[in-house]
């Protein structure tokens, strides 16, 4: 693979990871709970490893070809975040008590990989992204190169969703109605996040 190609596909990917969404506003409410920061990260990067592995397989064609099969996904995700949303909005986290209600370690890595496995954009964030920086002539297979950049992707977001989750609970520890605050706004990124994905399935 040409370095070119791989400081293309970094740069972009980067340049996604780091645009707050629905992944932000999770890992930020895991640090706001301390010790479910770990799982959290680990279920969103599941979500993405599950969508890397989909599209190197060449099964995300067959899904991006059939708008039902779509459509059904991103209701699905939509509904989830719908309700992850309400729930925050409904339940602000609080730094006091977020250790004793903060839940098990399987419960936050499952939500963690609905909410980034159910979310169809990052599905074809990498269906339209890894095609285009592979190159047909290398000498490893197209196969090889996707599952290299996905790697590459999965570490980089690895390394960001920690900084966000251990930053946020940094930074909100001493401030108890910040952390309030915060949460609210997650939920509410949530919730928007959420409202566009089923206004763009009713359209």
């Amino acid at each position: 693979m040409e370095m070119s190609l791989v400081a293309g596909f970094w740069l972009v990917s980067f340049l996604l990871i780091m645009t707050p969404g629905a992944d932000w506003a999770y890992t930020i409410s895991a640090g706001i709970h301390g010790r479910t920061i770990v799982p959290a990260v680990v279920g969103l990067i599941s979500g993405h490893l599950l969508a890397t592995i989909v599209v190197v397989a060449g099964v995300g064609v067959l899904i991006a070809g059939h708008p039902l099969a779509l459509s059904a996904l991103t209701l699905l995700g939509a509904c989830y975040l719908l309700w992850l949303g309400i729930s925050l909005l409904r339940h602000p986290a609080e730094v006091t008590r977020a250790c004793q209600q903060s839940g098990g370690w399987n419960q936050w890595a499952m939500k963690g990989l609905c909410i980034s496995g159910l979310n169809p954009k990052v599905f074809l964030l990498f269906l339209a992204l890894l095609p285009q920086f592979t190159d047909p002539h290398g000498q490893w297979p197209i196969a090889v190169q996707m599952s290299a950049l996905g790697l590459m992707h999965l570490i980089t977001c690895t390394i960001i969703y920690l900084l966000v989750g251990y930053g946020s609970r940094a930074l909100l520890t001493s401030r108890p109605q910040a952390a309030r605050v915060v949460s609210r706004v997650s939920g509410a990124l949530m919730v928007a996040i959420a409202a566009l994905l089923l206004v763009e399935q009713l359209r």
